[in-house]
């Protein structure tokens, strides 16, 4: 079998060095109103999902413990964030964008001084590579940076005056209020950014609420997020999401929920606003991305972005690839190709050089990706790969499965693991239809050489998913490129330039053009009396 305790789980005196006496991170304090406040109530253990060998056999390690707010807390937490807002009058929202930007830069410095340690959390709390953990650090960072570089365009652009039909106006944009932003396990650090940061710098006050397994990853950075914003404009609540979430939604004060996560919690987080015209939603949702294999194309391409669309990370991204349609003429070779590639896959600690299949983060998935693979061989799939859907503990090894019907659980639900599915088919219709009927419709990918089946499925698909890879996998990167989804895959548009407008609003100051508001207008302007009416901008 592929996962042995021997070959997989060390013991303590195995482990690098620089892990081996490690302590666990009390964190009893969180942010609110430009303190650390320590908290007093009860606490929630942080284990690893890396187990160690013990006399008492294999053990998740207990890495930390983090504050288990209440209800009233979240709430205390939440009115900071509605007051240092004020209604738009706050010191935060009324800051020109350049002071924003320097809070933002101000940040950023010392996250750099951070990197090893929120590395190290990215390892140990939910499994990352080292490889990986460091490329969603360094990715984060260069998104701040670039979303800085959006903002000075968008703020130059805005800074002039427009003449229209005897009106002279000046178009500009404002925040919407409080966000509550909610980031994902699998990327505690770069998504929870991507909402965190447009959304700072358009003016917006913060309420954040770390994911589930990835909270430790914040610790670091809690002093730094103090010092350079003005009380109150970020604060941060911690607790089980049943007990402290719903009441922040039910309580009308939040105006913007930044939330990547399940479509279904985010309808339920929805449901109980009282204001829902009020309520502006940024989604990252579900997905069900298929790879279509088309007859003629390149395979040793195709396995190869298929391994890395399916598995990196264990296949926990919403953009990794969920199902495979792959033409029944060459679906044998397909199977070979792609069984010999699962092989070759390193597993291990996530300090492994060159390690692909780690622990997962949630201790319920292992259990959930064997039903799946129960359920399908149950209608008539089979493991293509030898010792695929071994379990061991926090590990479960990647099981690619064929031939995969509707029949099938797999054949619908986003799995979020390892376990790769694959349809054969023999017209292009096929996988067309599972899309059209798909509830999701984020991102598809498209192997092939032929060019009239390969523009008769992008012409498919442009209507049902946003995003079509031609021989690549399905992927979020470059940050320029508009990142969202259709149907129950996403709310909203994402990119450096596009979540800065989706974390704000079009405010139009207008007047007649007469000689008294020329006047008026350029007495504003010139004597610099008003942060909004202004031709100032960023170089």
């Amino acid at each position: 079998m592929p996962l042995k305790n021997d070959a997989l789980f060390p013991d303590e005196n195995q482990l690098p060095k620089q892990y081996r006496n490690w302590q666990p991170t009390r964190q009893d304090y969180y942010l609110i109103d430009g303190n650390l406040r320590r908290w007093e109530g009860a606490m929630q253990e942080v284990y690893s999902p890396v187990c160690t060998r013990t006399a008492k056999g294999c053990q998740q390690k207990l890495i930390g413990v983090a504050p288990q707010l209440t209800e009233t807390a979240a709430l205390e937490a939440l009115a900071v964030a509605v007051r240092a807002y004020s209604n738009g009058r706050g010191v935060w929202p009324t800051m020109s964008v350049g002071e924003r930007i320097q809070s933002v830069q101000l940040l950023t410095a010392a996250m750099i001084h951070k990197r090893a340690e929120i590395v190290l959390f990215l390892q140990w709390e939910i499994g990352k590579s080292l490889q990986e953990a460091e490329r969603e650090f360094d990715r984060t960072i260069t998104y701040v940076h670039e979303t800085l570089e959006a903002l000075k365009e968008l703020d130059r652009v805005s800074s002039r005056f427009v003449i229209q039909q005897g009106i002279i106006g000046q178009i500009r944009r404002a925040p919407l209020g409080v966000v509550l932003c909610m980031g994902p396990y699998n990327f505690p650090l770069y998504e929870t950014f991507t909402t965190l940061i447009p959304a700072l710098l358009m003016g917006n006050t913060i309420v954040l609420k770390p994911p589930r397994f990835g909270i430790l990853v914040f610790q670091p950075l809690l002093e730094a997020l103090r010092d350079s914003f003005p009380a109150g404009v970020i604060n941060t609540v911690y607790g089980e999401g049943e007990t402290v979430v719903p009441p922040l939604m039910a309580s009308g004060q939040v105006d913007v929920l930044g939330f990547i996560g399940t479509h279904r919690v985010a309808d339920a987080l929805r449901a109980v606003h009282p204001r829902p015209h009020r309520l502006r939603c940024v989604l990252g949702l579900d997905a069900k991305n298929p790879a279509i294999i088309l007859p003629d194309a390149d395979l040793e391409l195709a396995v190869a972005e298929c391994i890395q669309g399916s598995l990196a990370y264990n296949g926990q991204r919403c953009t990794a690839l969920k199902i495979m349609y792959v033409h029944r003429s060459i679906a044998d070779d397909f199977l070979l190709r792609m069984s010999s590639g699962i092989s070759a896959l390193k597993c291990g600690m996530p300090w492994d050089e060159g390690v692909i299949i780690t622990p997962l983060p949630e201790p319920e998935k292992p259990s959930y990706l064997e039903g799946l693979v129960t359920d399908a061989k149950a209608h008539g799939a089979r493991v293509v790969n030898k010792g695929g859907g071994a379990r061991n503990g926090s590990f479960f090894y990647p099981a690619l499965l064929f031939p995969v019907t509707p029949a099938m659980r797999i054949y619908n639900e986003e799995q979020f693991g390892p376990v790769i599915a694959v349809v054969p088919f023999d017209d292009i219709q096929e996988p067309i239809e599972y899309v059209v009927a798909s509830n999701y419709g984020q991102q598809a990918s498209i192997f092939g050489q032929n060019t009239d089946l390969m523009s008769q499925l992008v012409d498919a698909l442009v209507n049902q998913v946003c995003r079509i890879n031609i021989n690549s996998q399905c992927q979020r990167s470059p940050d320029s490129f508009p990142f969202n989804g259709r149907k129950n895959s996403a709310d909203g548009t994402q990119s450096v330039a596009d979540a800065l407008r989706i974390f704000s609003i079009r405010i139009v100051v207008a007047a007649r053009e007469t000689a008294a508001n020329r006047d008026i207008i350029t007495s504003i302007v010139r004597e610099r009396k008003s942060h909004f009416l202004s031709t100032d901008y960023m170089l």
